[in-house]
Formats: C-alpha cells, sequence, structure tokens
C-alpha cells in the first residue's frame, strides 16, 4: 500500500503534462489572433485589390477587333 501511495504522490507532483497543456494553449490563443486578425483585414484587402483591378482595367488598351 505504500508503494501506491508514494506513486500517487509522485503523480500527482509531476509537472511534465502541464508544460505541454501551456504550450498547446498558447498555440491556440496565437491561432486564434491570427484568424480574427485576417477575418478583419479581410474585407478591407478585397476592396483594395478591386480597386486596383477596376484601376487596371480602365486603363488598358481595347483588344484590337
Amino acid at each position: 500500500m505504500k508503494n501506491f501511495s508514494q506513486s500517487f504522490k509522485s503523480f500527482w507532483a509531476d509537472e511534465d503534462g502541464a508544460t505541454a497543456i501551456e504550450y498547446g494553449l498558447l498555440a491556440s490563443l496565437i491561432a486564434l489572433a491570427i484568424v480574427g486578425g485576417a477575418t478583419a483585414l479581410g474585407g478591407s484587402i478585397d476592396a483594395l485589390f478591386q480597386r486596383v483591378s477596376g484601376a487596371l482595367d480602365a486603363t488598358a488598351p481595347a483588344p484590337a477587333p
């Protein structure tokens, strides 16, 4: 019985798994920040490309018949 109690105490004191969980949480928060930033900037970047495309279409020479 003493062996089981010592094993349980060493398992409870072991912090190796906590480090892995912390890295996982950090990675997920970084991923959320990237997705949120891309979503917020997506509309304005799309509008910019649409303006550039319109400007290029307006200055392009007409195709020859």
